[in-house]
């Protein structure tokens, strides 16, 4: 019998609230409409301000009500704008924005903050949240969700099938038995801070500005000696690893080991930059026996970036997931709608092999 479901998800990068209203049985699934919706400015200057600098439980308690309130907002313009009657939706299911995710320090943790109680309180339909914190208690990186969810969507393919997802961070999965999937690193953040802090641009189109550089190559063997890019699956990552701060420490950390080097062009550590998450990406990768790659999110948009990755690539076939009638632009939030079914029907997910955990577990909590 199928159902319907709205996913919600704003990413790393913090561009955009992504929503995807989906009608969904066992063994069916179908993004009836999907929509995005900005970001509050304010909002994620103070969210980054938390992340890079200290911060207080005054601040967060307030990001937490702020972010439901404006996730809130949304869902009633999505809902209102495409007539959706409220009363067939099971459900809503939540990811919430990640805080800060740090699954293996002495006392791992992931914090998603977004009161999924204020939604279901305006709203008047449940919501499923809290996805990661069950598969950290079991051990788990209590990420990456979605290779459950590509599984779903693309196992027929057969086992050389990669997925990847670049957003903020970069994620891959591969359709082997046991599944895999990890994330190998950033994707678009720091490329986005970096046009951010030199142009005012909140991302650079089509990779325009780094085209226009040149990649430092010492610089990037500076970049690629990070400790994660030389760590086994299962990880995960994000920004309080690849964030300002790393990449400050990284540019200081070359000038001082270059002192006769020439000065690096803005546009050229943009270069570099691009080419880290296409090295890291492209690394991985040739690890495993992928023949096809399917591409999701908002860097497959970038064509340098794409065009460097099929160089790189160039016994794959790369192709985006819009050829098999999936949203690139929406996986995520779509994910999240199936999960939260997944969750409704208290159905274990197979994600264990991915995250590490002791076992698979049914995932996530429900606010009535």
């Amino acid at each position: 019998m199928s159902e319907f479901y709205i996913g919600v998800m704003s990413g790393t990068s913090l561009d955009g609230i992504d929503v995807a209203y989906c009608e969904i049985e066992d063994d069916a699934f179908e993004a009836i409409l999907c929509a995005s919706y900005p970001f509050d400015t304010e909002l994620k200057s103070d969210i980054l301000d938390a992340i890079n600098t200290q911060t207080t439980l005054k601040k967060i308690g307030e990001i937490d009500t702020r972010l439901g309130k404006m996730y809130a907002d949304a869902l009633e313009r999505f809902i209102d704008e495409n007539g959706i009657e409220a009363t067939k939706v099971r459900a809503i299911g939540l990811h919430g924005q990640t805080l800060w995710h740090e699954p293996e320090s002495q006392n791992p943790f992931s914090m998603q903050l977004g009161n999924a109680n204020i939604i279901t309180a305006r709203l008047g339909i449940p919501v499923v949240s809290d996805f990661r914190q069950k598969d950290i208690a079991l051990g788990g990186q209590g990420a990456p969700f979605a290779p459950a969810f590509h599984q779903f969507l693309f196992s027929k393919l057969g086992t050389n099938v990669a997925i990847l997802n670049i957003g903020g961070m970069a994620n891959i999965t591969l359709l082997t038995e046991p599944l895999i999937g990890y994330d190998t690193g950033c994707g678009n953040v720091l490329m986005d801070y970096w046009i951010s802090h030199y142009n005012g641009a909140s991302y650079d189109k089509d990779g325009e500005w780094a085209k226009s550089g040149t990649p430092n190559r010492a610089l990037l063997r500076e970049f690629l000696r990070e400790p994660y890019f030389l760590k086994s699956a299962p990880k995960s990552t994000g920004r309080e690893l690849f964030g300002e701060k790393w990449l400050i420490k990284q540019l200081g950390n070359f000038a001082k080991k270059n002192q006769n080097s020439p000065y690096i062009k803005a546009r050229d550590i943009q270069a570099t930059l691009l080419e880290l998450t296409v090295i890291s990406i492209a690394n991985e990768l040739k690890k495993s026996k992928t023949t096809l790659l399917i591409g999701c999110g908002g860097g497959i948009c970038n064509s340098h970036l794409m065009k460097r990755l099929q160089e790189e690539l160039n016994d794959i076939k790369i192709v985006s997931s819009d050829e098999y009638g999936v949203s690139s632009e929406f996986m995520e939030a779509m994910a999240f709608a199936w999960l939260s079914r997944e969750r409704i029907h208290k159905k274990c997910v197979k994600i264990s092999s991915v995250s590490g955990a002791l076992r698979d577990s049914i995932l996530g909590a429900i606010y009535e």
